[in-house]
């Protein structure tokens, strides 16, 4: 039986069921450790800029424990949440394995060594790129230098895709062990969920007051700076100019903008300079919860994230689940394993508002096309699923066991 610690800032909507499943995997015996529980009540978002309740299970069927807190916080920073009583809780579990998720808390860095001291490898887990924000001299040198000893501290990664692969051998080296964990939602959540919106499609159109014939395009994140929602909709009034100064009788496409943050003013002041007549097409709809999404990735033609340094980018698993065409930037963490430009979508250089408005075009040219885009955006999905994420785990978990073992030392003979 393999005993794995898996320590985890708080319930996430998006690992919930993966940790279900896992529970499940004979030979297999998970505990997870969670520093605050935060998001199981109603909370303030930072990103969102607005009181946030899942309405997803985020707890049961699988074992959990929220360590005694210090100091906690609505939100993750270096500091905080800040818990004690994880080496004695690895201690008592005698674990084989600890799995992190990040590296970037004053937490992390004492589960990891607490792992040290009683000889437990750790695995750990992030979404980061080497898509950053430019560093001088000084904090790459640095940043050199915390890797060298984050090193010390890791026996192996759990990569997420392309980017992420790339990332660790970087700053790790070539011979730390690296395992394919590809970033996954719940797939058939998804599916489901889209399958039963299609019954009740053209209610949501008629109660968003959308004209049956119009396509739809559609943006469901944080209003953050990096999210650059802004080049979306400078990139739709460019396609509507486009539009009426060469095919005049051309329906004009919708912009359903779903989220809500500190970007929001900026872009409604966007909107008020623009004509109505050019704006009339866009809809904020503000925050929308986990179980509505499905709703929407239904209603649209295609699912657009212009964002920049993006680590992946989750809603464009979602929105292919729904078998939409994807138009990404080249920014977007999860475009060289999800988005094929002409195959299931379009990519274009990140702040690029004419090439946005040219990928926009691009896709909602031909009907036949985009749909045909949707379809291998459902079947390219597949690949990135939870069931693959527990064949990637069990081989990380049952490889870092193993070097456990050959890494004791002997028995000494008897005298």
């Amino acid at each position: 039986m393999l005993r794995v610690a898996y320590l985890l800032s708080h319930p996430i909507q998006y690992q919930s069921p993966l940790l279900r499943l896992l529970a499940r995997q004979p030979g297999l015996d998970l505990t997870v450790f969670y520093t605050s529980d935060f998001s199981l009540r109603s909370y303030r978002d930072r990103g969102f800029g607005v009181p946030v309740e899942w309405d997803v299970p985020l707890l049961g069927g699988y074992r959990h424990q929220f360590l005694p807190r210090l100091l906690d916080s609505d939100n993750i920073s270096f500091f905080r949440p800040l818990n004690r009583g994880i080496f004695r809780r690895l201690r008592a579990g005698r674990f084989d394995v600890l799995w992190i998720h990040g590296y970037a808390t004053l937490n992390s860095w004492i589960a990891m060594a607490a792992a040290r001291l009683l000889g437990i490898p750790v695995l750990l887990r992030t979404d980061s790129t080497l898509i950053d924000h430019p560093r001088g001299p000084l904090k790459l040198a640095l940043k050199y230098i915390f890797f060298r000893v984050l090193r010390r501290f890791t026996y192996g990664v759990l990569s997420v895709g392309q980017r992420n692969t790339e990332y660790w051998r970087h700053h790790l080296g070539q011979d730390i062990p690296v395992f394919s964990i590809p970033y996954a939602v719940d797939n058939a959540f998804f599916q489901d969920r889209c399958r039963a919106a299609s019954t009740t499609r053209e209610q949501l159109r008629q109660e968003l007051q959308l004209e049956p014939n119009r396509p739809i395009l559609l943006f469901a994140s944080k209003l953050l700076p990096r999210k650059r929602c802004i080049d979306l909709v400078e990139a739709y009034l460019e396609l509507v100019a486009r539009y009426r100064s060469a095919t005049p009788s051309r329906p004009l496409p919708y912009l359903l903008i779903v989220g809500d943050g500190e970007e929001r003013p900026h872009i409604e002041a966007r909107l008020q300079s623009a004509t109505p007549a050019d704006r009339e097409g866009i809809r904020l709809l503000g925050f929308r919860n986990q179980s509505e999404l499905p709703c929407y990735y239904d209603l649209c033609d295609a699912f657009v994230l212009p964002s920049i340094h993006e680590p992946w980018g989750l809603v464009v698993n979602e929105a292919m689940n729904a078998a939409r065409a994807i138009i990404v930037s080249d920014q977007v963490g999860c475009q060289p394993d999800l988005v094929v430009d002409g195959g299931n979508g379009c990519v274009f250089p990140a702040q690029n508002v004419s090439a946005l408005a040219s990928a926009l075009e691009r896709v909602l040219a031909d009907p036949a096309a985009s749909r045909i885009m949707g379809e291998r955006s459902l079947e390219r999905i597949q690949a990135f699923s939870f069931d693959a994420n527990v064949r990637g785990l069990m081989q990380a978990f049952a490889a870092a066991a193993e070097h456990r073992k050959s890494s004791k030392p002997a028995p000494s003979p008897a005298q």
